[in-house]
C-alpha cells in the first residue's frame, strides 16, 4: 500500500506536508516527535493538518534532520521559533554545514524559489518563513537510540546521498525512515539520488535492508507499507545497480562529464513525478553522480 497524501498511516505514525515534500510525525499520548524537515512552502499545510490530526503541538518535543539538504530542513527554522522547547536533532556533519554561512544562503536562496513557484511569496512573508538558520541542539551516531513516547528510535548512519545521512529505524512498528538515502519512489520505478558518493550510497541500501523492514517512509511522494513496505530496499538495491550501469555506458560512450551530465538529466526528468525538484536542481544531482563515476574510472582517482 502506498501512503502518498496527509493522514494516519498507522496508529502512531503520521504523513505531513505535501505528496512531493513530507515529513512524518510520530509518537502519541504526551510526546510526539517530527522527522524530515521537508521544505518551507509546506508550512501551511502542516499547521493545517495538525489541527485536523488533533495534535497538541506542545507536545511535539523533538525536530529531526535526517539529511540538510534544503528539501529536507526548509521549514525547519520556522517550527523551531513556533516551537522553542522541540529539541532540534541531526547528525555531526548536518550540524557543521548547517552553521556554514554559505549552507544557509543556500537553503534560503532554493526554499525562496519553492515558495515562489508555489505562488506562496505572500503567505511566505506573512509566516516569515525564511531560512534564518539552524542550530542542531541534540548530535545523534550510529547506533543511538531515542524515545517518544513509548516508541524507540534507532539512529542509523547511511551516508551516500549526502555525507550527513541518517536514517532512523523504529523496530516496534517495523518502520524505516530513510528519507532520500533509501532512493525516491518515482511511480513504478526508484530513482537513486547517490549524490555524494556511490559506494557508500550502494552500502548504505544494504545497510537499511538487514533490518525487518514492514513500512519504508521516504521525504518524496511517501511511503510503503506491506509487500510493497518489505520489497522497497531490494528494488532500491537493483535500482542502484541498473542507474550505475546506466552512467557508465553513457560516461564510457561521451568520456565527458559535461555530455553525460546532459542525457542522464533527461532521463531522470523524463521518469519524475510532477511537482519534483526545478531542473536546475536535479541537473545538479545528475553532474555529482557523473563525477563520481567519471573519478572511478580514473586509475589516480582518490575516492
Amino acid at each position: 500500500m502506498v501512503f502518498d497524501t496527509p493522514g494516519k498511516i498507522t496508529d502512531r505514525i503520521w504523513l505531513v506536508g505535501r505528496r512531493e515534500s513530507c515529513a512524518y510525525l510520530v509518537g502519541g499520548g504526551n510526546e510526539y516527535a517530527l522527522l524530515g524537515g521537508a521544505m518551507a512552502y509546506v508550512v501551511p499545510d502542516v499547521l493545517e493538518q495538525l489541527v485536523a490530526f488533533g495534535v497538541d503541538e506542545k507536545k511535539i518535543r523533538r525536530i529531526v534532520i535526517l539529511h540538510c539538504h534544503f528539501d529536507h530542513c526548509g521549514m525547519v527554522p520556522f517550527l523551531k521559533r513556533r516551537w522553542p522547547w522541540a529539541t532540534v536533532t541531526a547528525s555531526q556533519k548536518s550540524r557543521d554545514l548547517l552553521r556554514k554561512p554559505k549552507v544557509i544562503d543556500s537553503i534560503e536562496m532554493l526554499n525562496q524559489a519553492m515558495i515562489a513557484q508555489n505562488g506562496l511569496d505572500e503567505k511566505g512573508q506573512t509566516l516569515d518563513l525564511r531560512f534564518s538558520g539552524i542550530e542542531v541542539e541534540a548530535v545523534v551516531g550510529d547506533g543511538e537510540i531515542l524515545t517518544c513516547s513509548d516508541l524507540s528510535l534507532e539512529i542509523i548512519e547511511v551516508p551516500g546521498h549526502s555525507s550527513c545521512s541518517i536514517a532512523i529505524y523504529i523496530p516496534e512498528e517495523k518502520a524505516l525512515f530513510a528519507s532520500d538515502a533509501g532512493g525516491i519512489p518515482f511511480g513504478d520505478k526508484i530513482f537513486t539520488a547517490a549524490n555524494a558518493n556511490f559506494d557508500l550510497y550502494q552500502q548504505s541500501l544494504e545497510k537499511m535492508a538487514a533490518k525487518d523492514v514492514a513500512i519504508h517512509l521516504a521525504e518524496h511522494y511517501g511511503a510503503h507499507s506491506g509487500t510493497q513496505g518489505q520489497r522497497f530496499l531490494g528494488r532500491a538495491i537493483a535500482a542502484a545497480a541498473e542507474t550505475r550501469q546506466a552512467l557508465e555506458a553513457v560516461y564510457g560512450e561521451t568520456l565527458d562529464v559535461a555530455k553525460t551530465t546532459v542525457v542522464i538529466t533527461e532521463r531522470i526528468m523524463a521518469d519524475a513525478p510532477k511537482g519534483f525538484l526545478p531542473r536546475e536542481v536535479v541537473a545538479i544531482v545528475a553532474g555529482q553522480m557523473v563525477n563520481f563515476i567519471a573519478k572511478s574510472k580514473s586509475p589516480s582517482a582518490k575516492l
